[in-house]
């Protein structure tokens, strides 16, 4: 029976393995690319505007009662004159969060404050349409656009509007992190983020590619909102979609490295999975809404390429997936042909895909200038942990191709900022994820490519099964301890922040 599927299968685990290996030689190339010309990330010599613009700070939220009212300090706060800028808050709550916000906004007007409450009674087009329904009444040149988990810096716009040349749609800032240090998930995470912006944001807009606003931390040209037709829904990530269409329109963008945004990270693996679940899912659906407009607009081979792995990049996940589903066919294959993968070169593919992840992380650590040699331990933690969340992004791929409608779903955020806080048994928990059934099952299947692996003497193999199951089990056996030990009912009373 193994025999018959020894061709289709030998193709498709080459396929597989090309794909990956094709992914993984585009992160070196990026990597190369931050190293190589660091502007971005050094702090910029920002000339001194002669006529500050009117600036407009949006700041959409949805049910965020721990961290609304210390973003609205933050943003009362900015370093810029006052009959120069506007707020307004974009308030979606259904729960008494509007009131926090009403009573909040009301004591900072009394202060002088521009700032507005525009309170929607639905939540047509989610965050999308919040922005949107704002645009329509901004007064700014410039529009800032903050969730309600950060905390920008005073002189935050003082240090962007500068970046604006002429062509300029936007600029992004880079992520910091509030909590970094509070869990293993929370670092884990930081080192991921870090990698991101030091390394694919860099990289891109240095070189004149595609790259994307992350949603929050940055500001735009109105301008240039409009000409690429205003904010879409038909996404799950809006950020991304306009980010495109202004590059279609002919736009530029800059990325600020060395301006940083503070902001909260995820403490719950539920929320974190959610989060996850929407940017891959936001991401793919953008790769099959533009893909084909930009192979066949003008764009170089070059942009074109670069926009195909940046849109379809969670594909990772997918090539991942099916590469723990050929490893007990193959080994068991090749107890029958011992010599069956040893000629076609895998084991230099292999390789290469084990020590790429780390170098990238490294490179990340070294180009924001902290000690990476010291993080080793957890960089390898999250290479051996990057395959954990791949079932969650393949449910996002399936219920694309199926068409499901899936509502856009914020990530909750808790005011987390220091260890000594918790945060179970507060609102907005998400309920468990019956997911990690089938990951702890996936995870089983790598064990026995574990052992399968051992006894033939494929070790390279083995240890790549092992990463696997380790990943797997780590963010399925979380997951399900935190949605033992939480209290999963709202607090109908919660205590004021």
């Amino acid at each position: 029976m193994l025999q018959y599927l020894l061709a289709p299968l030998l193709v498709a685990y080459t396929l597989v393995m090309l794909a990956l290996t094709a992914y993984v030689l585009n992160l070196f190339y990026l990597m190369v690319l931050s190293l190589k010309n660091r502007r971005g990330m050094q702090a910029a010599i920002s000339p001194v505007l002669e006529v500050l613009p009117v600036v407009t700070v949006q700041l959409p939220i949805f049910n965020e009662w721990y961290v609304a009212e210390r973003l609205l300090d933050a943003c009362a706060a900015l370093d810029y004159p006052r009959d120069r800028l506007e707020i307004q808050v974009l308030d979606d709550s259904t729960d008494e969060t509007k009131t926090l916000i009403a009573r909040k906004v009301n004591d900072l007007r009394l202060q002088g404050i521009n700032i507005v409450h525009l309170h929607r009674q639905n939540r047509e087009g989610f965050k999308a349409g919040a922005l949107a329904n704002g645009l329509a009444l901004a007064h700014g040149e410039f529009v800032a656009i903050f969730d309600a988990d950060f905390l920008p810096q005073k002189n935050f716009l003082l240090q962007m509007l500068p970046r604006f040349e002429q062509n300029v749609a936007f600029v992004q800032a880079r992520w910091g992190h509030l909590n970094r240090d509070y869990s293993l998930l929370t670092l884990l995470q930081s080192f991921s983020l870090d990698a991101h912006f030091a390394i694919d944001q860099l990289a891109r807009s240095n070189t004149g590619y595609v790259f994307n606003f992350n949603g929050t931390a940055g500001v735009w040209r109105k301008s240039a909102i409009l000409d690429a037709g205003g904010w879409h829904a038909d996404t799950l990530t809006e950020d991304m979609d306009l980010s495109y269409r202004v590059f279609l329109r002919g736009w530029s963008a800059r990325f600020a490295g060395d301006v940083e945004a503070p902001a909260e990270l995820p403490v719950s693996f539920t929320a974190y999975r959610r989060q996850q679940y929407r940017w891959a899912r936001g991401s793919l659906e953008c790769a099959m809404k533009y893909l084909p407009i930009i192979w066949d607009g003008d764009f170089s081979f070059a942009r074109k390429l670069q926009a195909t792995f940046h849109l379809t990049g969670y594909l990772l996940h997918l090539l991942t997936v099916l590469l723990m589903l050929c490893y007990p066919f193959l080994l068991m294959i090749a107890r029958q042909y011992p010599s069956l993968l040893s000629p076609i070169g895998f084991g230099l593919l292999m390789n290469i895909l084990a020590i790429a992840p780390a170098l990238y992380f490294i490179a990340a650590q070294h180009l924001l200038k902290r000690r990476w040699f010291l993080s080793l331990p957890v960089i390898l933690l999250l290479s051996m942990f990057a395959s954990g969340m791949a079932l969650n992004t393949v449910r996002a791929l399936i219920q694309i191709v199926k068409k499901e409608v899936v509502p856009f779903e914020r990530t909750p955020k808790f005011g987390i900022t220091q260890r000594s806080q918790s945060w179970q048994g507060n609102r907005y928990q998400i309920r468990f994820d019956v997911l990690v059934l089938l990951e702890a099952l996936l995870g089983c299947l790598n064990l026995w490519s574990v052992w399968l692996a051992w006894n033939s003497g494929y070790y390279l193999m083995m240890i790549y099964a092992f990463f696997f199951a380790a990943g797997l089990f780590f963010f399925s056996g979380f997951t399900l301890y935190q949605s033992i030990s939480t209290r999963l009912t709202i607090d109908p009373e919660p205590a004021s922040p």
